[in-house]
């Protein structure tokens, strides 16, 4: 079955204690397209500029990404700057520049509206409402959400909420929507807000997954050096739809494995600049990984 992403595109600009490198490839739809491309096929809805290179859009193309619902127009590409600290978790945004990306509206291609799976990456939600206003009947929706929407469209997050599966939000974002320190009570008042399931990710050290099953506990694939985190958590999250989007049986059932998939998909964005590592990953090396996993968790 195919995964409609839609999200941001960007030219990405990271600098690390060791390193600099401008104008990378981008944006949650990126990440988490390529990530699930791995899987199935995927349809991407974001808008980019005139400024964009080229190579990128290859890139997209390689993947077997279907561009129908890719917006080009006029203007520049959303640019963001960012600098970490040398323990690779803390982090300052240098300069964003949204470009056309401010203007954007996501409009489906009609051949998109009945996507059984859809990943509404990390966009307003006031957005990601729009793209399920245009939606005939999906199997499963994933909302992914930052702070920035918990501080300044709130409102527009909680009306989303009663029409999304699943939630996708680091620990600290969890604690911030529901005003719990502890996340096991923050996911089972995200549960009362409405999605059925909510995966909080927790960075280096795994992401917890509730659901009405009751909660499941992955770790991150272990890494002895991590080079830039930027898009891990895109990646994470499309990994994990691209895998449910091909698992045949339960979905509740197989979103166990699919946490499993994601953290390792976002394993090979955290051992190269933006994109670099994760497009020379396979389906092969995925697996192996991910048996790797699961020998490390079981006793």
């Amino acid at each position: 079955m195919s995964l409609l992403v839609v999200g941001s595109t960007a030219l990405d600009s990271i600098k690390t204690p060791k390193a600099e490198n401008p104008r990378l490839l981008g944006g949650s739809a990126s990440h988490a397209a390529v990530a699930a491309s791995y899987y199935c096929p995927v349809r991407m809805v974001g808008i980019v500029g005139e400024d964009f290179p080229a190579r990128y859009l290859k890139l997209y193309q390689r993947r077997g990404i279907d561009l129908a619902g890719l917006q080009r127009v006029s203007g520049k590409t959303f640019h963001w700057s960012g600098e970490y600290e040398v323990n690779m978790n803390n982090r300052r945004t240098l300069r964003t520049e949204l470009g056309v990306f401010a203007g954007f509206s996501p409009e489906l291609p009609e051949a998109y509206r009945r996507t059984p799976f859809v990943l509404l990456a990390n966009i307003g939600p006031g957005l990601q409402a729009h793209v399920l206003d245009q939606m005939i009947r999906p199997r499963f929706v994933v909302a992914d959400t930052m702070d920035l929407w918990l501080n300044t469209a709130l409102a527009d997050l909680m009306k989303l909420l009663k029409r999304i599966d699943a939630l996708v939000l680091n620990d600290s974002e969890a604690r911030q929507l529901t005003g719990h320190d502890n996340v096991i009570s923050a996911a089972r008042q995200i549960h009362r807000f409405g999605p059925r399931f909510v995966i909080i990710k927790k960075g280096e050290h795994g992401a917890l997954l509730s659901s009405p099953s009751g909660l499941f506990i992955a770790p991150a694939y272990p890494l002895m050096r991590v080079v830039d985190p930027t898009g891990a958590g895109d990646s994470f999250v499309g990994g994990l739809m691209g895998y449910l989007a091909v698992t045949k049986g339960s979905l509740e059932r197989n979103l166990r494995r699919a946490v499993a998939h994601g953290a390792v998909v976002a394993s090979f964005c955290c051992e190269g600049f933006g994109l670099t590592k994760t497009i020379k990953a396979s389906r092969a090396l995925i697996e192996q990984r991910v048996r790797e996993l699961e020998k490390l968790t079981s006793w």
